[in-house]
């Protein structure tokens, strides 16, 4: 996932899916400039149940699979589905229920990032 271009369409791809499964308040975080940190970008969104979280993140590993080749590196979280954290090396991936965004507050602890935003469909 070397070069900015890459890592762009590795997000826009993992955006679209989970705007395919319905995804909510996807945020994405650039990290980049921030020193000392081990990736560059989050992208966090939620789901209303532990079964639309396994969705979210199943469509996400399907979209980055088929359209880019690329698997995740480590997948956390999929014994109770509450948080599914999908490591794909310069790009992490968050996939809440929405008590434990909340919770975890990851857009609060990583403000220092730029935030983008992206509209649920």
């Amino acid at each position: 996932m070397k070069g900015k271009k890459k890592e762009v369409s590795v997000i826009d791809t993992i955006v679209e899916g989970m705007q395919e499964k319905k995804g909510k308040d996807i945020t994405v975080i650039d990290l980049s400039g921030i020193d000392g940190v081990l990736f560059d970008y989050f992208v966090i969104c939620h789901a209303d149940s532990n079964r639309h979280v396994e969705a979210v993140s199943d469509s996400v590993a399907e979209f980055t699979h088929k359209r880019l080749d690329l698997k995740p590196h480590h997948v956390e979280g999929t014994e109770n589905a509450q948080w599914i954290l999908m490591d794909y090396m310069d790009v992490v991936v968050h996939i809440f229920q929405k008590q434990y965004r909340e919770f975890y507050d990851l857009e609060g602890l990583w403000a220092d990032g730029k935030m983008k935003r992206i509209e649920n469909l």
